[in-house]
């Protein structure tokens, strides 16, 4: 499975790089407004730093505006992936896109019979969103389970890339569920790492440490 920084945040997509668990990086609108900075400068930068998808989000939402928005995004770097909602006219421009090379991220997926439909337009990646799903009451991962069933049943290429992750849990069903990818929140990746009787051997073992005598210098 590939992990995945949601984020637009460069210092922390360096601290995960640096990590060696890095495979590619998601952004959104809001994730790029919280930076303050302007969405192309941001992506560029991300780039630079990471040799792994980058999904760069269209503002768009009719077929020629999201078609020109593409464009000037994949334009920015090689491994740029243009981020397209889930409606008509995104699934009208998905089809293009990919006939024309460029890889989609499809964005805002709630349901399996949407990750179909993205999947028959050539999505690159489709992105289940499991937290929001769970605070309206439905079972996230399950969603993506159905989603990782229906593509096994017909072939499809299209990657499952788990998104609104909240917490290990979501990790842990995704790898137990087989997806292909999970993006996570900086805090998230964080928490993997942890568990505390790694944090109580490792404090056994530094006391004992401590009582180990000294080399006798010769």
């Amino acid at each position: 499975m590939k992990l995945f920084i949601d984020t637009a945040d460069v210092k922390e997509i360096r601290e995960a790089a640096a990590m060696g668990l890095l495979d590619g990086v998601t952004t959104n609108p809001s994730l790029v407004a919280a930076t303050g900075r302007d969405m192309r400068s941001v992506l560029q930068e991300i780039c630079s730093i990471v040799d792994g998808p980058v999904s760069g989000e269209v503002l768009a939402t009719t077929y020629k505006e999201i078609l020109d928005e593409a464009h000037d995004l994949a334009a920015i770097a090689p491994n740029i992936v243009v981020k397209v909602p889930l409606i008509e006219d995104g699934l009208r421009a998905v089809k293009t896109l990919t006939g024309e090379g460029i890889k989609t991220n499809v964005t805002l997926c709630f349901s399996p019979i949407q990750a179909v439909l993205a999947a028959k337009a050539g999505a690159t990646y489709i992105s289940p969103f499991v937290g929001r799903l769970d605070d309206v009451g439905h079972e996230g991962m399950e969603v993506v389970a159905q989603i990782v069933e229906a593509y096994a049943n017909y072939g499809y290429k299209t990657e499952v890339l788990v998104a609104s992750v909240r917490s290990p849990l979501h990790v842990l069903e995704t790898i137990r569920i087989g997806a292909h990818v999970a993006t996570l929140p900086f805090k998230v990746i964080h928490q993997l790492v942890k568990h505390p009787l790694t944090d109580v051997g490792l404090a056994r073992f530094l006391a004992d440490a401590a009582k180990i005598p000294a080399a006798k210098k010769s």
